[in-house]
This record gives structure tokens, sequence and C-alpha cells, in this order.
């Protein structure tokens, strides 16, 4: 059963940074992360975290990291996916984010039932990659956004669903 969603900006190539930043970064897409994720719980990677310079506010923040000395203000730290898994047992589903990097995105794919994406139509460098949900039998596109332009690139909205496994 899964348990929580995943939220991501992308580039045509599914790429989503490159040396730890996010080369194109709309801020009509951080209004609607911010929309979808307050009065919820962020789960981050903790390099992903250190760029949020902070924790995020009105949201409960459980950072991932293999580090154990690490700790950050306002933050939960986890160590493991079963860590993480424990602290949003209670918590509405629809209010849980998956958050990002690479490595978190694809470590917890398998616990959530939608993935939000923003597509921007542009192609920057990348070496981090979100998985292509086009190209799995595990995800259908249940809403496609309308494109909308921005001074940096044209993006799109699209809401992606987990199908459910038979058998």
């Amino acid at each position: 059963m899964a348990i929580m969603n995943i939220i991501a900006a992308v580039y045509a190539d599914w790429g989503i940074g490159f040396k730890g930043k996010q080369e194109i970064v709309i801020a009509e897409d951080r209004s609607y992360f911010r929309q979808l994720t307050v009065g919820g719980v962020v789960i981050a990677g903790r390099k992903t975290f250190e760029e949020f310079n902070g924790a995020l506010p009105n949201r409960k923040n459980i950072v991932l990291t293999r580090d154990s000395e690490f700790k950050a203000r306002g933050a939960v730290i986890a160590h493991s996916i079963d860590d993480v898994l424990t602290e949003v047992v209670n918590v509405n589903p629809d209010k849980v984010f998956v958050v990002g990097g690479a490595n978190v995105y694809e470590q917890f794919l398998p616990f959530c039932d939608y993935a939000y994406v923003t597509k921007i139509e542009a192609s920057p460098p990348s070496d981090a990659f979100f998985p292509n949900l086009d190209d799995s039998h595990d995800w259908e596109i249940v809403r496609i956004g309308e494109v909308m332009k921005s001074e940096l690139a044209p993006y799109s909205f699209h809401l992606y669903r987990r199908l459910e496994v038979c058998g």
C-alpha cells in the first residue's frame, strides 16, 4: 500500500539537476510546490535539504541521510527508509511528499501512489535524473497540464498515478 506522493520538476530528458543544483528554477513551479506541501510532510535527502537553506516552513521536514552526525534545526533526521516510514505511518498520505534528490526519489517511488511532475521544456546539462514515468508500465498519466510560459522555459504540471498491481 502506497503511503505518500512524490513531487519533482523534470526537464525534457527527465533530468533534475547538475552538480547538486537545479539548473532551471521556475517561480510558478516553486509556488505550486509550496501550495501542495504546506501543512504536510516533506522527505528529502541531505543534499536536497541543504539546498533549501533550512527547514521548509509550515511543513514537517524529514531528512534521510547516512551521516550519523548530521543535525538540522527544524528537521527530523532519518537514517533508513524504515525510519522515514515510521515517521509518516499515521499521517494522511495526501500530505506526504518525497521531494528529492535522485537517489531518494528512486528509493521511495515504490511507496508512492501519485507523482506530481512539472515538465520543463528544456534540456540543460543534467547528471541526476528522475525515473521516466512515461516509459514505465507501473504508472499512468491522469492529468496533463496546459503548457505555460515563463521567462526561462515553457512548463506544464502533470499528475501520474501508480497502476494497481493485480495478482
